[in-house]
């Protein structure tokens, strides 16, 4: 079983690279080409589009990969609720969409909302498909597919931005992907539906799934509100600023979660009846993510203005201010996610409902509190809620499995220590170099990273022996 959590988390690793690098490469090229109003125009109704999605997937998704033996006719019952509700919801966008072009003065929300509408229903004829490999963590076809749509994709938005087709581009390379995306995984996977439906599963996974679709609206809503309240108090450009910085900021924070999330919530619920093996697992999880995620966090959070500079250019340099601080937001972020992952894979899902609505109500009432402060403060609530978010997540792991937020903290405080201290090396570094700019960055950037290595080398910080556990099993 290790063996095959290991082999899972490569394959995943894969995916993520070459699906959220070559969507971050295609972006940082495109920031070049577009204006910050297109980025931000997109990042406003990605919170309507966002809400939809989860009204589509209703929580099912998750519940066919917590119960460990599923039919044919479960399976199709989901696939059939799912396109179902996404053909409800896709019309009710299309419905609304002029209204919200109005409200926000601009005619081109309505044409691009409904084909992000449709967008929707083609996602959801291909939700079953990923749901199952994810469940049977196969993450080697994923990545295959992924890269593919990734790549055609990007090509494409490229071309178009070029040509001056402006925010569309970004809408073709969304629509596209998921249009190859699905394409592929109905030619590949050899899962297709019975013409049976049964509303006694239905019910079954709903008891599951339903607390996860309010929670879902409700982290979504928090998510994605603060480029709603940008474009009203402020501007559609401040939201491409705000929503660049937070892309970047959650470039590394995906990266090591997408990679984990899928294997750990399908590995987790292998597991879920031992409590001793589940801590343990947690804890191996967490000492290998924030090896990685602390030196990650801490140099966006040191190099927040150059970094934004030399990705995007000079025209972006109102985003660095908030990207720094943001990286604050995704120090923890991995912590919280996994002991989140850890009740959902014991089928706790009421009590992970309750910590939800209490986290998300608090982080949205800063959220909304800051939105009248600036926009500075719009990213400091963000930060001071996920402190929050991580408290409460951590202490139902301490309930259940004796490892709560302080034997957490704990764990991690060496590699804290030494990350602060690898910032301090990297701004110094950058400080007294005089060659370009690239190559001032790069030479700082290696030089914290080598400090980094090899103090924790030094030091024989858990986070270190775990990743050379990790590479020695897969290596032999």
């Amino acid at each position: 079983m290790v063996n095959k959590f290991s082999q899972s988390v490569l394959w995943s690793a894969v995916d993520v690279v070459m699906r959220q690098g070559v969507q971050f490469a295609v972006l940082i090229l495109m920031a070049r080409l577009l204006d910050p109003e297109d980025f931000g125009l997109i990042g406003m109704l990605t919170l309507f589009v966002a809400v939809a999605t989860i009204f589509v997937d209703g929580g099912f998704g998750s519940a066919l990969i917590q119960k460990q033996n599923t039919s044919i006719i479960e399976q199709s019952t989901v696939f059939y609720f799912n396109l179902g509700m996404a053909i409800g919801v896709s019309l009710l966008l299309c419905f609304v969409a002029p209204s919200i072009a109005v409200s926000f003065q601009n005619p081109d929300i309505s044409p691009i909302l409904r084909v992000m509408a449709f967008n929707i229903f083609v996602n959801a004829t291909g939700a079953i498909h990923t749901t199952l490999l994810t469940k049977a963590m196969n993450f080697k076809l994923i990545a295959k597919v992924g890269s593919l749509a990734s790549i055609i994709s990007g090509i494409l938005a490229l071309t178009l931005a070029f040509k001056g087709y402006g925010v569309w581009s970004l809408v073709a390379q969304t629509v596209t992907s998921s249009l190859i995306s699905v394409v592929l995984l109905w030619c590949w996977h050899d899962w297709r539906p019975v013409w049976k439906f049964s509303f006694e599963s239905l019910r079954e996974f709903f008891r599951f799934g339903g607390y996860l679709l309010v929670i879902g609206i409700i982290d979504t809503l928090h998510s994605n509100l603060y480029a709603f309240l940008i474009s009203k108090f402020y501007s559609m450009r401040s939201v491409g600023f705000y929503d660049r910085a937070q892309k970047t900021q959650l470039l590394p924070v995906n990266f090591l979660m997408l990679i984990v999330n899928r294997v750990a919530f399908s590995a987790f619920s292998t597991v879920a009846s031992d409590k001793v093996i589940l801590a343990q697992w947690l804890r191996k999880a967490q000492n290998l993510l924030m090896f990685v995620n602390i030196p990650l966090s801490v140099i966006l959070i040191v190099l927040a203005e150059p970094v934004t500079l030399l990705l995007f250019g000079e025209n972006w340099r109102d985003s660095a201010p908030i990207l720094r601080v943001l990286g604050f937001d995704g120090l923890l972020w991995p912590m919280h996610m996994l002991n989140i992952i850890a009740l959902k894979a014991q089928g706790r899902s009421d009590l992970f409902f309750n910590i939800a609505v209490v986290k998300k109500i608090v982080a949205l009432s800063l959220i909304v509190a800051g939105s009248f402060y600036g926009i500075m403060a719009i990213a400091w609530a963000q930060v001071i809620g996920s402190v929050f978010s991580f408290g409460i997540n951590a202490y139902y792991s301490k309930v259940f499995l004796d490892f709560g937020p302080i034997k957490q903290l704990r764990d991690l405080l060496p590699n804290i220590f030494v990350g602060v201290f690898m910032g301090i090396v990297v701004q110094q570094i950058l400080n007294n170099l005089n060659y370009s700019y690239l190559l001032n960055l790069i030479l700082s950037l290696v030089g914290g990273g080598l400090f980094y290595l090899v103090v924790s080398c030094v030091l024989r910080l858990r986070g270190f022996s775990e990743w050379i556990k990790f590479v020695k099993l897969n290596i032999n």
